[in-house]
């Protein structure tokens, strides 16, 4: 048992099984997009931008089904759920193919349906700890990682003759072994202990009444923090599920490679940044670092677009940069933002909750501009459309960031005795 062992080790197997875990995930996500899928359907709708926009559509409504399920479902029964759900996720790739164009969309609308729920139950083992920075970061790597890897290994199916149909279920199949492995590490993490809970705050499952009690409660700092969010899924989503039209746009073809080295560095940031959050042990100081760390992370999108159109970077350095200012902000709420804001108020809740709540907002924020970009600027290049979302995104988001941490440093001063963070 892994509770007999020593906390590092214990926190070794737990990261392992998760990033493990979520990485293979990816493989029943993310393939398809490496394909370009040329045509049109529906009148002018482009074909890929359709599969793209019918997968996210059922991977957004998961997300809103995950509010009640991952905040409801007890740790018991997260792993056949976990498992259940990405094998129904592969049964609709399996028929993606038998289905002709464009009713096949369905199948990947089917696909999004069964995944959204995936990373609230993945994350639900290893919120509450005082680790629990360090177990997300990891998680968070696994589908950065993860998102150039899947998109290098469904070019490399393309390249050995697979079609581009059958090519995303067969990307699922190799990586079904290694996934119920990590799945079964996860039932071995032993529940956080009394000093995790006297850390960070016992984690419970929640009813209908209690998520509107925590999330009344700290209202307009949570919008604040959630239309953030929104914004940089929807510029974060199009990078991945865009990467070949956006390289396409900056005047370079990159090989297969490309996708998983620009990741490699993305992911090496984003974990020195995090490394930081780490290291801090009060909850309330935390909160705020993490905050200003998002602030920053805009402000380097705007350098970084600024030093693509001056010629100080390619594209290369210009897709790392963009991949790095991006998951500053992302990978903060999922690791930081909500897990040390429970940690400090000590309200009854859980991070994965709250993650899930915004994930919600952000993929169908993401769909709506998927919509918008194929019926209001079908005219517009792609990579016109993605730079000016890039400067609306990068001024919007810092100035929410600003507003949250305004709204979360006022109600803290004013109920002192209630954020003093414990420091262990």
């Amino acid at each position: 048992m892994v509770s007999a062992k020593p906390r590092v080790l214990t926190t070794a197997w737990a990261l392992v099984a998760a990033f493990g875990t979520y990485f293979c995930m990816y493989a029943f996500r993310k393939p398809f997009t490496a394909a370009e899928f040329p045509g049109t359907v529906f009148g002018d709708m482009g074909w890929k931008a359709t599969l793209v926009m019918a997968q996210v559509a059922g991977y957004t409504i998961s997300k809103f089904i995950g509010i009640r399920v991952v905040s409801e479902l007890s740790g018991g029964k997260r792993a056949m759920v976990i498992l259940g759900l990405i094998g129904a996720s592969e049964l609709a790739l399996f028929g993606f193919p038998l289905i002709p164009q464009p009713w096949s969309c369905v199948l990947l609308f089917l696909n999004g349906l069964c995944l959204g729920m995936v990373f609230g139950l993945v994350l639900g083992f290893l919120e509450g700890r005082r680790m629990s920075e360090a177990l997300a970061a990891g998680l968070c790597a696994s589908f950065i990682l993860a998102d150039g890897v899947m998109k290098s290994v469904g070019k490399g199916l393309l390249s050995t003759g697979v079609s581009q149909e059958w090519m995303p279920f067969v990307a699922g199949l190799c990586f079904l072994g290694p996934l119920i492995l990590f799945v079964w590490m996860l039932t071995r993490i032993p529940p956080p202990d009394q000093a995790d809970i006297l850390a960070r705050s016992k984690r419970d499952t929640l009813t209908a009444q209690e998520r509107r009690v925590l999330v009344g409660r700290h209202a307009l700092g949570l919008f604040f923090v959630i239309f953030m969010y929104l914004f940089v899924t929807i510029l974060r989503s199009i990078r991945a599920d865009f990467a070949p039209e956006i390289w396409k746009g900056l005047g370079y073809e990159p090989a297969a490679s490309a996708f998983s080295t620009t990741e490699i560095w993305v992911a090496l940031g984003v974990l020195l940044v995090n490394s930081i959050i780490v290291c801090i042990h009060d909850n309330r100081v935390a909160f705020f670092v993490a905050l200003t760390i998002c602030f920053f992370g805009f402000v380097f999108l705007g350098v970084s677009l600024l030093g693509l159109r001056t010629g100080w970077i390619g594209p290369f350095e210009f897709m790392v940069f963009l991949g790095l200012g991006l998951y500053f902000p992302y990978v903060m709420v999922h690791t930081t933002v909500f897990e040390r804001l429970l940690a400090v108020t000590r309200d009854k809740g859980s991070a994965s909750f709250l993650l899930q709540l915004a994930d919600s907002y952000g993929y169908l924020g993401y769909i709506a501009v998927l919509c918008g970009k194929e019926l209001l600027a079908r005219g517009e290049s792609f990579i016109e459309f993605f730079t000016g979302l890039l400067v609306f995104v990068s001024v919007l988001s810092a100035l929410l960031v600003i507003g949250a941490f305004i709204y979360f440093y006022k109600k803290q001063s004013s109920t002192r005795e209630t954020i003093n963070g414990t420091v262990v």
